[in-house]
């Protein structure tokens, strides 16, 4: 597949999107009292979505993914939360901590349901497509699968990662590829069913992020000043962009054909043309660097998590949206 002929996936039927987003103010999402480390949305639920964040105060919290309302935060953990995700049906959470803990939660309540001991760090989590199993990495550079049924972990080639594992993937497109992005630049694709590595990757400089677009199709990937978009399934790259800026994050609207970035050296949100590569807008409002980026599921809004505690829904239509009418 050709950057030419990339993308595929389909627009959803929410309001047209503009081909260059205007000038608004964003909504700021207070409540964390310290940085936020990762925000991830769930799928449409009843014609809604959520957004839960990740951050080092311990205390993930789930929003309203469209006003940015909060609705509760998750007690438990007793580290700061490096990374949190929401089932595709909004029912479960899933959070890894610097507490030595991934934990599964109920997203109604708030219950711990169920806590995964590891022997370090755990840097990342994951849910897999139908929602049954997990997946964590960290500094113990194992790459475990859990089933949620039950209470023991297959830990995916042995070995393998050199650094570690800060980011773990499942893919949308193919429930049975797992990606990992580890801190030895290399992106791994694994078969779960032979446990066995499909392809790999090396990037030029240490891996800051890896992540699905919305439609689980394209690999997003942030690594120095560099971003890269990968097929999500065979792990083939589709374009590579070099910016001028240090990429923390990484995000892709494949309908526009733009992505955004947030950086670890300012506090600006770029966005940038994907054909092109080329830096179309600046969005100031953030006091700290930016450290996570994620598009809602129909692309209308995407969401920034800042070090100064906070976090921004920047709306991304030409049509009324949310709380901005």
């Amino acid at each position: 597949m050709s950057a030419d002929q990339y993308p595929t996936p389909q627009k959803s039927p929410s309001p047209v999107q503009a081909t260059s987003t205007a000038r608004i103010v964003p909504l700021t999402c207070h409540g964390h009292s310290r940085p936020v480390t990762h925000l991830s949305f769930s799928q449409f639920v009843d014609d809604n979505y959520f957004l839960i964040s990740a951050c080092k105060d311990g205390n993930p919290m789930l929003r309203d993914g469209i006003t940015g309302d909060w609705i509760g935060t998750f007690i438990g953990h007793k580290g700061a939360v490096w990374q949190a995700r929401l089932s595709r049906n909004a029912h479960l959470a899933a959070t890894a901590s610097a507490d030595f803990s991934a934990k599964i939660w109920d997203a109604f309540t708030g219950e711990t349901l169920q806590t995964l001991q590891h022997n370090h760090i755990v840097r990342c989590v994951t849910f897999s497509p139908d929602d049954t199993q997990i997946s964590t990495g960290g500094p113990e550079k194992k790459l475990r699968i859990y089933d949620l049924n039950k209470p023991d972990a297959i830990e995916i080639g042995p070995g393998a990662h050199n650094g570690t594992i800060r980011t773990v993937s499942w893919s949308g497109a193919n429930p049975n590829i797992v990606v990992s992005g580890s801190e030895d630049k290399y992106i791994r694709w694994w078969d779960v069913r032979k446990k066995d590595i499909v392809s790999a990757y090396m990037v030029d400089e240490p891996l800051a992020s890896c992540e699905f677009s919305t439609d689980g199709k394209i690999l997003n990937v942030s690594a120095g000043k560099s971003v890269y978009f990968f097929d999500g399934v065979s792990g083939g790259l589709l374009k590579s962009v070099k910016t001028e800026y240090d990429c923390a994050t990484v995000t892709l609207d494949a309908p526009t054909r733009k992505f955004v970035t947030g950086g670890s050296q300012d506090t600006w949100v770029r966005v940038y043309d994907f054909d092109s590569g080329k830096e179309l807008e600046v969005n100031k409002g953030h006091h700290g660097h930016i450290w996570s980026a994620s598009f809602s599921p129909d692309g209308n809004l995407y969401a920034t998590g800042s070090e100064d505690g906070t976090i921004k829904l920047w709306k991304y239509t030409a049509q009324p949206y949310g709380l901005w009418q």
